[in-house]
């Protein structure tokens, strides 16, 4: 004969609301982690952070520069 649907039964992941601690190592000597990563890669965090900070340090200049144009 033909074919008969089979219902199947859903899987629903949730939290419990009782579950405190959802990820606790994420947020456990956090300082520590980022300077730990900071002194392992600090040629790559200098490349980034260099031209970054250069860049927003020219456009201050700039603007400043621009507002006291007027007085000259």
């Amino acid at each position: 004969m033909g074919k008969q649907p089979v219902r199947m039964k859903a899987v629903v992941y949730a939290l419990s609301p009782f579950q405190q601690k959802v990820m606790p190592g994420l947020w456990k000597d956090l300082p520590g982690k980022i300077a730990h990563k900071i002194s392992d890669n600090w040629l790559n965090a200098t490349l980034l952070l260099g031209p970054l900070v250069g860049t927003y340090s020219y456009v201050q200049w700039y603007q400043e520069a621009e507002k006291m144009n007027h007085r000259y």
